[in-house]
Formats: structure tokens, C-alpha cells, sequence
């Protein structure tokens, strides 16, 4: 792979596992040195950058649960301190309950809003006081849940929805400091997560492949993939997208 994003500093949150660990490979492998940011699985962001290393990238472990403001800004000074100003922040970070309308508490609500939305505002925030004065790139990891809306998620559409909202604002905000701001919305994608959920094998699984044109689920490096060309020179004219990465489902 050719090293397009040589130099350049990356924080990819919510990096130890699944979609995030495999943006923070791409984007090593791309060149660039990233800051790997975990919540609880110190081990699973451990490996990330140990194979980062073991390719001879650089990488640091972060640590921050991004719901809280504290851990926000001691995720982002950390990246800064051991790898400079930030070029490209991906926003990957997030937690995912479904529920019918019935079964929405407050509970179920902030424990989602409060990391999807309000954690992703505080870490663009917090990261757009440290980026690079030549500006850089914010991909959001939303969902193609903001457009397919499926049954059962109100909450958690509702926040990629937001994020996708989000997304606008900011290319607008931002792009006086050359700070371009795009999200990738996935369909399903086969991750720990996914598996841990049971959807790999089940219903869910089958109701999607059965209604996506391409007729299957995506793997993690069918996303990373478009969040490199994201964060590189290649989308340099690229602001205020959201990117489907669905197989066509819509």
C-alpha cells in the first residue's frame, strides 16, 4: 500500500476492536502514526499497536471513555504529546442497545446519545484545538441506520442521525481552517460485536442480505478502506459527505 498519509497524526476512537481497530491498521500501513483510543479493552488496543509496530509503524495506546469530558481531553493531550498535532480524527466510538418504543428508558436514551453524539462533539472539539494549522480530516463513523431506519432503534438512529446532521454543521464550521468533515455510514458489517450480538448468523443477517443489492454483509476492511481515502489527499475537494457503505442498501 502506498504510503499516502506519511508524517500525518491519526486519533481513531474506540480503536481496540472491530471497524476501529482495523482504520487504525489501515491507516499505519497508509503511513501515518495513530494514536489507538480504548475504553476498557486495554489488551485488544495493546495488540492493535504492537501490530502496527511490528510493521514498523508507530502507535500509542490511548486511553479515554469518551462520555466523559475529563477522559476526552486526556485522550486528545496524550495523542499530542506522543505524537504530535493531530491531522485526522475518526470518530469511530460508539455503543449500540435496541428496544421498542416500550421499552425506551432515559436509561437506554443518554446511555447512547451521551457517547454517540455528545462524546463525538466533545472529542471534535477538544481534537480541532490540536489539529495541525494546515487542517486535516474528521470522518464520523455514523450508520446506515440514519437512512434505512430499521425497526426497534429509535434511540441509536436517532444518534447516527444526529452524527450525520453533525457532519454537515461541522464541514461548514470547519472548513475555513481546511478541516474537511465526512462520515462513512455502514451496513452490517461482521465484527466481535456483531458476533457477540448473535446478528452474524441470525435473522438479522438474513433479512439484510436478503434486501441488499450486492447480497451480503461487508467485512471491517471495506470500511477502513473509504476511511483512508477520506482522510488523504485524494479527497482533498471532499466536505460535508456521507458516505454509504451499505452494498447498496438504503
Amino acid at each position: 500500500m502506498s504510503n499516502t498519509l506519511e508524517g500525518k497524526v491519526a486519533l481513531v476512537t474506540g480503536a481496540s476492536k472491530g471497524i476501529g481497530a482495523e482504520i487504525a491498521l489501515q491507516l499505519a500501513a497508509q503511513g501515518a502514526s495513530v494514536a489507538v483510543n480504548y475504553s476498557s479493552s486495554k489488551a485488544g488496543a495493546d495488540s492493535i499497536v504492537a501490530k502496527i509496530k511490528a510493521k514498523g509503524g508507530k502507535a500509542v495506546a490511548v486511553h479515554g471513555n469518551l462520555a466523559d469530558p475529563k477522559d476526552v481531553t486526556s485522550a486528545v493531550a496524550e495523542t499530542v504529546k506522543a505524537l504530535g498535532p493531530i491531522d485526522i480524527l475518526v470518530n469511530n466510538a460508539g455503543v449500540y442497545e435496541f428496544s421498542p418504543l416500550d421499552g425506551i428508558t432515559p436509561e437506554h436514551f443518554h446511555k447512547q446519545f451521551n457517547l454517540n453524539v455528545l462524546g463525538l462533539l466533545l472529542v471534535s472539539q477538544e481534537a480541532a484545538r490540536n489539529f495541525n494549522a494546515n487542517g486535516g480530516s474528521i470522518i464520523n463513523i455514523s450508520s446506515g441506520v440514519s437512512t434505512i431506519t430499521p425497526p426497534n432503534s429509535a434511540v441509536y438512529t436517532a444518534t447516527k442521525a444526529s452524527v450525520d446532521a453533525i457532519t454537515a454543521v461541522l464541514s461548514k464550521e470547519l472548513a475555513p481552517r481546511k478541516i474537511r468533515v465526512n462520515a462513512v455510514n455502514p451496513g452490517m458489517i461482521v465484527t466481535e460485536g456483531v458476533k457477540a450480538a448473535g446478528f452474524d448468523g441470525g435473522e438479522m443477517r438474513t433479512w439484510i442480505e436478503s434486501v441488499t443489492p450486492m447480497g451480503r454483509i461487508g467485512k471491517v476492511e471495506e470500511i477502513a478502506s473509504v476511511v483512508a481515502f477520506l482522510a488523504s489527499e485524494g479527497a482533498s475537494y471532499v466536505t460535508g459527505e456521507t458516505l454509504h457503505v451499505t452494498g447498496g442498501f438504503r
